[in-house]
C-alpha cells in the first residue's frame, strides 16, 4: 500500500467529513476513495470514521492520525523541496580551491556573491596552488578551482577566463623605473623573481618563452610563492619581477611599470569535472569571475590604499603618486573572456 497517497486521501475526507465532498476536490468517484479509506483503517488495524451517525465524524484515532498525518506529509514535502535545492546546488558543500595569492578583499566579495545566490550553499575555501588544484579535482577531492591558465583541462569543464596585463617590479633607484613603462628586452641582465614552476608549470612556461622572445634571458630565477616575499627579493636587489601592481605599490621602496606591448597576460579561469560535478560548480565559476572582473579592476583603479596619500618620489624628485611614474599610463583592468 502506498501509505503517503492514502494519508493524502484521509486527510481530504477528515477536514471535509464528508466523501463526496472530498472526492469531488480529489477528482475521483467515491466509491474508490471509500475503498482507499477503508484500506488505510485495515492496515493500521482500527476505524478513522464514525459511520453510524447521520454525519461522518471522526473517531480518536482519526482525530490522532490527522495531526501527524498533516505533519507527516508536510515534511515529506520539505523533504523533497531540500532533495531538489540539493541537486540544483542551492544546499550543501562545495569545495572550491582559490590561488594563494587571491587578495582578502577578492575571497570576502566572493563569499558574499556565494552567500546572496545560494543561502543555503556552505562554500569550503581552500588556499591551493593550480598544480594542487588540478590534482585535488582528479581525485575528487575538490568540486571546483581557480587556476592559472595554461593548464590541463582534460575532463575539466572550464568557465569565463579573467585576464590581466602583468607590468614588472623594479627597485625604485632602477634607472628604469624612471622609464612610463618597460620592455622585456629593457630587464637583459637582471635575475627574475618567479613563483615556483610547480604552483603552475604552464604559465611559468610561458612567462620564461615570453621573456626569452622578446630579448630577456634572465641571469638567474629565483622563486617566491608569497607576493610580499617576491617583493621583499625584489627591493633587496635579488632580481626584477611581474606583478599586477596593487602589492608593488604599497611599498615606497620598489616601483611597478607597465610593460610596453603588453606582452604578459595573466589568464585565470574556473575549472570542475565535466562530468558528474557539484551541481553549483558553474554557478560559483561565473561569480568567481565577476568578483575578479570587478573587484581586481577597482583595486588597481584605485591604485590601492597604501598610495593614496601625497606618493612617493622617483629617481629625479618628481611626485610619483600611484607609484607608476609620472607619465605611466593607468594599469588597466582585469577583463573577462567567456567562450
Amino acid at each position: 500500500m502506498d501509505l503517503l497517497r492514502h494519508l493524502r486521501l484521509f486527510v481530504v475526507v477528515a477536514e471535509e467529513l464528508h466523501f463526496s465532498r472530498a472526492a469531488d476536490l480529489l477528482g475521483m468517484a467515491q466509491p474508490p476513495l471509500s475503498q482507499a479509506v477503508r484500506r488505510l483503517e485495515k492496515d493500521l488495524g482500527t476505524e478513522l470514521f464514525d459511520r453510524s451517525r447521520r454525519q461522518v465524524e471522526l473517531t480518536p484515532a482519526g482525530a490522532v492520525l490527522l495531526d501527524e498525518a498533516r505533519d507527516l506529509l508536510a515534511r515529506e514535502e520539505r523533504l523533497r523541496v531540500l532533495v531538489r535545492r540539493a541537486a540544483e546546488g542551492d544546499l550543501g558543500t562545495l569545495r572550491a580551491g582559490v590561488p594563494p595569492e587571491t587578495p582578502a578583499p577578492v575571497l570576502h566579495a566572493l563569499l558574499a556573491a556565494c552567500a546572496r545566490h545560494a543561502p543555503g550553499l556552505r562554500v569550503d575555501l581552500q588556499e591551493m596552488t593550480t598544480g594542487e588544484q588540478v590534482r585535488a579535482l582528479a581525485a575528487g577531492g575538490l568540486d571546483v578551482g581557480l587556476v592559472h591558465r595554461p593548464v590541463d583541462v582534460t575532463d575539466l569543464a572550464t568557465g569565463p577566463e579573467v585576464r590581466l596585463e602583468l607590468g614588472v617590479v623594479l627597485p625604485r633607484t632602477s634607472p628604469l623605473a624612471r622609464l612610463p613603462e618597460v620592455a622585456l628586452a629593457d630587464l637583459a641582465g637582471h635575475d627574475l623573481v618567479l613563483f615556483p614552476r610547480a604552483t603552475a608549470p604552464g604559465w611559468y612556461d610561458e612567462t620564461l618563452d615570453a621573456c626569452r622572445r622578446a630579448g630577456f634571458e634572465p641571469g638567474r630565477v629565483r622563486h617566491a610563492r608569497n607576493p610580499e616575499f617576491l617583493i621583499g627579493l625584489v627591493l633587496t636587489g635579488y632580481g626584477v619581477a611581474f606583478d599586477q601592481g596593487p602589492v608593488a605599490r604599497k611599498e615606497p621602496r620598489v616601483a611597478w611599470r607597465p610593460l610596453a606591448g603588453r606582452p604578459l597576460v595573466r589568464r585565470v579561469a574556473p575549472v570542475w569535472p565535466a562530468r558528474g560535478g557539484h551541481p553549483a560548480a558553474r554557478r560559483f565559476a561565473e561569480l568567481a569571475a565577476q568578483v575578479l572582473a570587478r573587484d581586481t579592476a577597482g583595486s588597481v583603479l584605485r591604485g590601492d590604499a597604501g598610495d593614496a596619500g601625497d606618493g612617493h618620489r622617483d629617481g629625479d624628485g618628481h611626485r610619483d603618486g600611484d607609484g607608476r611614474g609620472p607619465d605611466a599610463p593607468a594599469p588597466r583592468p582585469w577583463s573577462v573572456v567567456y567562450g
